[in-house]
């Protein structure tokens, strides 16, 4: 059965939510026998010198590095680009790219949507791209051949406004490998167990400043707050956020880190923090949870889907509620027995495998 998926920037170690989430279910959806088809945006997955990764095929098209034109044209392209593939179903990731939904079921194709959020929520969006994105929701959820949702306010969601279910097949997360080796922490200046770490990508939903002002009304003697994670496209949001902390010793910007380096900064870390106002079902949260870090989060619908006690939340954009929280959990970030209990019980809800296959269910379902 042969899949292409499209909708995303592309895999492996790109950043991003949706990629994260391809990167981590293609593969194994190549186990369970599916010929899996990947196609990439060329300025973020330079196939050429990578064509197949653990036995899923990359692709790369042409598209334009601009936040409003590469998703919209690179699905277009996408879409005439499978007619060569011939695949059994194509997999849109994400309402943006599912504008073109009606175009591929016109073409002949089955079609799955993974509905991972409404992004016309996002902050970073003007109203002409907000308008956009609620037509490819639309697109997306009333012509697909069939619909995945990670969370079940999502599945609400669709409900609600279009009358359709999902299937729900949330975010995954693996069993980590904890690593003894500080490389990566060393090289920051980092103490183990003594920094706050938040992973994202530098856009305004996520409410990085909202955490600046908490970690700076804490005054935690020897801790650092460490942002992992980079802008996609630079603009004023992210260009302050570096220029007004940059000097600040206290916080480190480490870049995008994927792999053993993300891996040892999420393990060696204090205490994980999650600010933003909109996610769909956040991987990064998921994934500090699978290193059992003590974890504190707004309490959006998606962040309070997850069921972390009520201390572990806090009033979104209230950064006073944020700098308690936080102080109560940094008194638990050694506590080994308080974050393998952590861990055990997020790696057992959200497994990947179960993940791959209900996602292989849904194609065999058409």
């Amino acid at each position: 059965m042969r899949i292409v998926i499209i909708g995303l920037r592309g895999i492996p170690d790109v950043q991003g939510g949706v990629e994260r989430h391809v990167e981590k279910l293609a593969p194994r959806l190549v186990k369970l026998g599916c010929d899996v088809h990947v196609i990439g945006r060329r300025a973020y997955q330079p196939v050429e010198a990578l064509p197949v990764w653990n036995g899923v095929t990359l692709h790369t098209l042409w598209s334009p590095k601009n936040r409003y034109l590469e998703a919209p044209l690179h699905t277009f392209l996408s879409i005439l680009y499978s007619l060569t593939l011939r695949p059994r179903v194509i997999h849109f990731h994400a309402i943006g790219p599912s504008l073109f939904v009606p175009f591929a079921r016109l073409l002949g194709f089955k079609v799955v949507v993974t509905h991972h959020g409404p992004d016309y929520e996002r902050a970073k969006w003007g109203g002409m791209a907000k308008k956009i994105l609620r037509l490819g929701e639309y697109a997306g959820m009333r012509y697909s051949s069939a619909r995945i949702s990670i969370s079940e306010t999502i599945s609400n969601l669709v409900l609600k406004k279009y009358k359709k279910n999902c299937f729900l097949i949330p975010n995954g997360v693996e069993a980590p490998a904890f690593r003894k080796e500080m490389g990566v922490v060393e090289k920051f200046g980092l103490v183990p167990n003594k920094y706050v770490i938040m992973v994202s990508r530098f856009v305004p939903e996520k409410n990085h400043n909202d955490l600046i002002k908490a970690f700076d009304k804490l005054n935690l003697v020897g801790w650092k707050l460490v942002f992992v994670g980079k802008a996609d496209h630079q603009d004023s949001y992210s260009s302050r956020l570096l220029s007004e902390n940059s000097s600040n010793r206290n916080i480190i910007f480490t870049g995008f880190k994927s792999g053993n380096d993300l891996a040892n900064l999420y393990h060696h870390a204090g205490v994980f923090v999650l600010p933003s106002s909109h996610e769909g079902l956040p991987i990064s949260l998921l994934e500090a949870l699978s290193f059992g870090l003590p974890v504190v989060a707004s309490n959006i619908p998606a962040n309070l889907e997850v069921g972390l006690p009520e201390e572990q939340y806090f009033k979104l954009g209230d950064s006073e509620d944020l700098a308690v929280k936080i102080r109560l959990m940094s008194t638990r970030s050694a506590d080994d027995e308080f974050r393998k209990k952590i861990s055990a019980a997020v790696i057992e809800k959200y497994d990947w495998d179960v993940i791959a296959n209900k996602t292989v269910a849904v194609y065999e379902s058409l």
